[in-house]
């Protein structure tokens, strides 16, 4: 996604049409957040594949060594 898309949407809810900016902003919102777990999975991945713990990955994400381990380890 471009930010010229992120733009329109964001400009989209100060419009005449409160309905359509919503959906503007949702399908936006969706786009963006398929992006960003796709990136986020690759650099699991990555730093796996250097050598990276689970626990240095749930550092740099914030979240729990299980919370990662759980989402994306294998078995």
């Amino acid at each position: 996604m471009d930010h010229g898309t992120l733009r329109t949407a964001i400009a989209a809810a100060d419009g005449d049409d409160p309905y359509r900016a919503l959906r503007e902003l949702h399908r936006v919102r969706v786009e963006l957040t398929r992006e960003l777990d796709r990136a986020e999975a690759l650099a699991v991945r990555r730093a796996r594949a250097a050598g990276a713990s689970w626990q240095l990955i749930a550092l740099a994400l914030e979240v729990s060594k299980q919370a990662v381990h759980k989402k994306y380890g294998r078995g």
